[in-house]
């Protein structure tokens, strides 16, 4: 049976980045379920496309675009596309990222692809009558990250540790920053930090049996998340029930951050 949810985005314009699986399809779907109009851009078309034929069987409205994040052409074609098809947009969802790969490429996607989406989304809400602006940080942009893949031999590290975590920082950095700048024109930009979260990017870490046993301690509530309590979040901060909250940077961790 469907949960019958709250129309909160009612006649709102969404555009979510990774909505092709985790956390952006689990969020394109509740943004569509509180009503709005959904726009699902992911790098893979085929998962966008697949999230598109989701929210068309819960009775929803979206359309699906092909984006990298890092392509600043194509994030420019995926705002055009948002206006063209649906005739303005409301809210946005920063959420496309990769877990820790080589430096370069982690900071590209997770941190400049970011910033390649707030630029242009915040002035367009801006220019437009406001909006909001939600950006997926991680437990990881508020403290450094441990567990067991951490070695005692120091020739073992890799050269790309902390990438994630110096990229997931900037989220945070970025969301204050565009939050401060972009306030006096009614635009809101917060963003999530998420615990671990059952979702393909965490799949790999999780297929080890010890691993995941560990990774599930750090989270008092005893627990990894699902992608619908992320979702849940991101729908509330992009209503108009988040309407005083700026800058915030929320986790929705289990109690990862309480530690």
């Amino acid at each position: 049976m469907a949960i019958a949810y709250d129309l909160r985005l009612q006649d709102k314009v969404a555009l979510v980045t990774g909505a092709g699986s985790g956390i952006g399809r689990a969020s394109a779907i509740r943004f569509a379920a509180e009503g709005a109009q959904v726009l699902c851009a992911d790098i893979d078309t085929q998962a966008a496309e697949g999230t598109v034929g989701l929210i068309a069987e819960a009775g929803g409205a979206a359309d699906s675009v092909g984006l990298d994040v890092t392509d600043e052409a194509q994030m420019d074609a995926a705002f055009a596309r948002a206006i063209t098809q649906f005739g303005k947009l409301n809210v946005l969802f920063n959420n496309a990222g990769i877990a820790g790969s080589e430096w370069q490429q982690t900071i590209d996607v997770n941190l400049t692809g970011v910033h390649n989406g707030l630029l242009r989304g915040a002035k367009f809400l801006a220019a437009n009558g406001g909006g909001a602006i939600i950006n997926t940080a991680s437990v990881a942009g508020l403290a450094g990250l441990t567990g067991p893949h951490l070695t005692d031999d120091p020739e073992e590290i890799q050269p790309n540790v902390g990438a994630y975590v110096a990229a997931k920082h900037g989220v945070v950095g970025l969301t204050k920053q565009f939050a401060v700048t972009f306030g006096r024109f009614g635009v809101r930009v917060n963003a999530i930090a998420p615990g671990y979260i059952v979702t393909p990017m965490t799949a790999e870490a999780r297929s080890d049996g010890a691993t995941e046993e560990y990774l599930t301690s750090l989270h008092p509530l005893g627990r990894l998340g699902q992608p619908e309590e992320i979702a849940a979040a991101a729908s509330f901060l992009a209503s108009d029930d988040a309407s005083f909250i700026n800058g915030v940077t929320l986790p929705v961790d289990g109690g990862y951050t309480a530690r």
